[in-house]
């Protein structure tokens, strides 16, 4: 019983035919293998980016929010030091209007009072006394012309 070797299997053509499908096979499978890869990572990439979108939709207006709410919480504390401040301004100044002596002081410099025996005097500015002779016409312009020229006159100062 001799052994007969099979002429299909050794020759060069049909190694050949073996070797291109066994290649054929292995790029098939790597191919989908890379496939089955590709589709996966892109599905947990989407899936990501979607959990990370909604995310930021979600947070972006409690975030907007919170920021401004803060910026008006600083600008009521600094309103509020303020509003301290002038209270505590205003019960300082009641606290000088309960003085006589002070009253006395204020009704003499802003009132011109002079007590019993006492002599006031006024002493005028030679400046302002000529800007009042230089407008001694104002009786015979019409009295708008007189109301601009005091404005006119008040923006010049």
């Amino acid at each position: 019983m001799a052994r007969r070797p099979e002429p299909d299997r050794f020759s060069t053509a049909t190694r050949l035919r073996l070797l291109g499908e066994q290649t054929a096979a292995r790029v098939y499978r790597s191919q989908s293998r890379r496939q089955a890869r590709r589709s996966r990572l892109t599905g947990r990439a989407a899936f990501l980016a979607l959990v990370v979108c909604s995310l930021v939709v979600a947070l972006a207006y409690p975030m907007r929010q919170y920021v401004s709410q803060r910026a008006e919480i600083a600008e009521q504390e600094r309103r509020m030091a303020e509003a301290r401040e002038q209270v505590e301004e205003l019960r300082d100044e009641k606290a000088r209007l309960q003085d006589d002596m002070y009253i006395r002081r204020l009704a003499r410099e802003h009132l011109h009072y002079v007590l019993p025996g006492e002599t006031g005097y006024t002493v005028i500015d030679p400046e302002t006394a000529e800007e009042r002779r230089e407008d001694e016409g104002a009786a015979d312009r019409p009295w708008y012309s007189n109301v601009w020229n005091g404005v006119d006159n008040a923006d010049r100062k």
